[in-house]
């Protein structure tokens, strides 16, 4: 059974830093796509990052929008995916997922709230 839970959300101002979690089970973080993705009110889910193993190698995919502020990573014996976010915007502020791809199906967390302040 796949769990992905979600932590490290909360309140902060714009231009501050957070750093989102996302603990795994049932699916091993190295060797799967994992992702994070954001709902804000009256919007649709929309891609964050992404990350890939490619032979022996991690890659990387950032939406427009986050490229040179959010970056993802793994932490492949704690079987967690990382999202550090820095220089926070207002229009940052949503509900952020964390996904997981085992066998071409889609495992979703709980969501984890992040509100950025102007």
């Amino acid at each position: 059974q796949v769990q992905l839970v979600e932590s490290g959300g909360g309140l902060v101002q714009a231009g501050g830093s957070l750093r989102l979690s996302c603990a795994a089970s049932g699916i091993t973080v190295s060797s799967n796509a994992m992702g994070w993705y954001r709902q804000a009110p009256g919007k649709q889910r929309e891609l964050v990052a992404t990350i890939t193993s490619f032979i022996n190698l991690s890659r990387t995919n950032y939406a427009d929008s986050v490229k040179g502020r959010f970056t993802i990573t793994r932490d492949n014996a704690k079987n967690t995916v990382y999202l550090q976010m820095n220089s926070l915007k207002p229009e940052d502020t949503a509900v952020y997922y964390c996904r997981g791809t085992l066998q071409n199906y889609d495992y979703w967390g709980q969501g984890t709230q992040v509100t950025v302040s102007s």
